[in-house]
């Protein structure tokens, strides 16, 4: 990527704070529908959605950091594509499509350290806001994919 290059990110509330995925990364955005439940799933698991013809697993974002998981009428599902597949991941509000210089989108910071780190691919502070921009493909760990295939494979949808 080259300095000029434009980014597009598609920004999204969770628990007041903004975030964003790539736009390349973002299948569609639907309004949230409760997911079939599978049995013995991780808690953020919500469960299986029917997407197109097949089952993706629907993953709340929000409870996967920590956060408060209410439903509102803004909540939305984001399809995203991941490894090869699509996953859909639930968060509290789409905000818009923003277009920044790939210059604006920086490191995170030395005090995020730990698992929050992991998520993030960098960081936008445009308008007095901090957008958050998170890594997809490292939304779940090998673990909790391993916990999602198992659980995927025994749901009949």
């Amino acid at each position: 990527m080259t300095a000029g290059d434009d980014v597009q990110l598609v920004t999204f509330k969770v628990a007041g704070q903004d975030f964003a995925f790539n736009i390349f990364q973002v299948e569609r955005i639907l309004r949230y529908e409760a997911p079939a439940p599978l049995p013995k799933a991780p808690d953020f698991l919500e469960g299986v959605l029917r997407y197109q013809g097949v089952a993706i697993p629907l993953v709340d974002l929000r409870k996967r950091l920590g956060a408060p998981a209410p439903l509102r009428e803004e909540t939305r599902t984001v399809i995203l594509e991941w490894e090869g597949g699509r996953i859909g991941v639930v968060v509290d509000a789409v905000t818009e499509v923003l277009q920044v210089a790939a210059s604006e989108v920086t490191a995170p910071p030395n005090i995020v350290k730990g698992l929050a780190a992991e998520y993030i691919t960098g960081i936008v502070v445009k308008d007095g806001r901090t957008v958050i921009a998170l890594n997809t493909a490292r939304l779940l760990n090998s673990k909790e994919k391993l916990a999602i295939e198992s659980a995927m494979q025994k749901a009949t949808v």
